[in-house]
């Protein structure tokens, strides 16, 4: 049996088709495996529910386990992501050791001599700490993941799409040696199978070094964009670079800035051992053009199949909509419904379409200005977008919202992810009434947070009527028309 660890997230699950295809028995363990229940491959895989801050889920998780990978990290989390990774570490460490595991396979960076930024300080550590388990362990230390999804390649793409002419750090003229998300995945199956006398760190990278500049310049020209001007100035330091980040794309300064602090180093492999184990393919490994067009091709069929957002935090412990009002104390609800003269089914095309460049159904200008006030809080703000047009699933980043329950036909719950003084929900309910006519019902929950989150609500509350009331009547009027097109069709010869 093989478990893998972090399989709601970007690299996890990636691996796990390829890991069934090689022909594996795959255990996915996850904090909430209903996000895992819309993949393709769910049905293939036994689910189990484990944190690794939770010693004894783990230890349960790792019963019958032959190889465990380990694709958990705190980037992101706050200030203490150091001593949080550590720690997880060291639990799934022990926990692999008491269980018989005979490999850990762990997918880390790839750091230079001499001092380190936070985040590759803590990636060198953790594999430090697996190394040291006992168990037998494949540390595989990569620099830029290029793939659709990805926050390397998205930071990259969106910089380079959005501006012509920048001004950078000075780091854009550091040598780095980038790597596709397909070769990653190849060596971490390969890893899978090392002799058990092999338990080393491997450097892994592409065929090319390039300088950040390079990069962005190749990026232009297989995208089709002019030649970028780009500026290096020797005055932006890392916090003011990952700000702008944060404003310009779509990912958000808390992840940008360890990001933008690993680019300080250049980062290049010192040695290609890996190759003695995991051969690589007959044609070869994908250059950079090669992962970019590969990439893009995946964003423009909308088939890109996780991206650096799609792990999700644990909100076991949070109130959920359907509690009694008493159950976290005081609550406030914004409830709105309309009959529709249109199909349950046309209503609901227009539901789970929402978002992303489909847009809110209501006053965009007060969206796309919460949008930018949240981004320059360190929030996601609207620029995640969706991953498919007009496809949903559990678990999916929608703008600031993420996806906590999707009933196909009847009930959209969306859980908001920008920054607020509280928690809050927005529920697109398909309902009907008594006469059997469609009813769209809507409800926007708050749960406040201390009397700055009971202020929150009270200071917005003039603008319900324009955002939801807004919304409410334009869903119910594009799924009307939708209707009526789809009618006068069916009425043709």
């Amino acid at each position: 049996m093989t478990l893998v660890t972090g399989a709601t997230g970007y690299i996890g699950g990636r691996l796990i088709p390829e890991l069934l295809t090689a022909g594996h028995r795959v255990r996915a363990m996850a904090r909430q495996p209903t996000h895992l229940a819309d993949r393709a491959w769910s049905d293939e895989v036994e689910v189990v529910r484990a944190d690794v801050e939770d010693a004894a889920s783990v230890a349960a998780a790792m019963r019958g386990v032959g190889v465990a990978y380990y694709l958990i990290h705190s980037l992101g989390a706050g200030r203490q992501f150091e001593a949080m990774d550590r720690h997880n570490a060291e639990v799934f460490a022990t926990a692999a050791r008491e269980a018989g595991v005979s490999r850990i396979v762990y997918l880390g960076g790839l750091y230079p001599r001499g001092p380190l930024s936070p985040h590759l300080r803590s990636r060198r550590e953790v594999g430090r700490v697996l190394l040291a388990s006992g168990v037998p362990t494949t540390v595989l230390q990569a620099a830029v993941i290029l793939g659709s999804g990805s926050a390397s390649f998205e930071m990259m793409r969106y910089l380079t799409e959005r501006l012509p002419l920048m001004v950078t750090p000075r780091w854009v003229e550091n040598r780095i040696q980038p790597i596709a998300v397909r070769d990653v995945l190849r060596y971490l199956v390969g890893a899978a199978t090392m002799p058990a006398e092999v338990s080393r760190a491997f450097d892994i990278g592409g065929r090319q070094v390039l300088t950040y500049r390079q990069m962005m310049q190749r990026y232009a020209a297989v995208a089709g964009l002019p030649r970028r001007r780009i500026y290096p100035l020797p005055v932006l330091t890392p916090r003011l670079a990952s700000r702008w980040v944060g404003l310009v794309t779509p990912v958000p300064s808390g992840l940008a800035r360890p990001l933008v602090e690993s680019l300080v180093h250049e980062v290049v492999c010192d040695e290609d051992d890996i190759r003695g184990f995991v051969p690589d393919p007959p044609e070869g490994l994908l250059d950079f053009d090669a992962a970019v067009r590969l990439a893009l091709q995946k964003v423009r069929d909308e088939d890109v199949a996780t991206t650096y957002y799609s792990a999700v935090g644990d909100h076991s412990a949070e109130p959920l909509p359907e509690d009694p009002q008493w159950a976290g104390g005081d609550i406030y609800v914004d409830e709105r419904s309309s009959v529709v003269r249109a199909t349950p089914q046309a209503l609901w095309a227009v539901i789970e379409g929402i978002g992303g460049n489909n847009g809110w159904y209501s006053w965009q200008l007060g969206w796309v200005a919460r949008g930018v006030i949240d981004k320059l809080f360190g929030g996601p703000g609207l620029r995640r977008g969706r991953r498919r047009r007009y496809q949903l699933a559990v678990g999916d980043a929608l703008d600031w919202w993420r996806v906590e329950a999707l009933e196909v036909q009847r009930l959209l719950r969306l859980r908001a992810e920008m920054r607020l003084p509280g928690k809050a929900w927005l529920e697109l309910i398909v309902d009907a009434d008594a006469g059997g006519r469609t009813v769209f019902r809507q409800r926007a929950i708050y749960y406040p947070r201390g009397l700055g989150g009971r202020a929150y609500w009270w200071v917005i509350a003039p603008f319900h009527g324009m955002v939801f009331g807004g919304m409410q009547r334009n869903i119910a009027a594009a799924a009307a028309a939708a209707q009526l097109a789809i009618d006068r069709g069916a009425d043709k010869p």
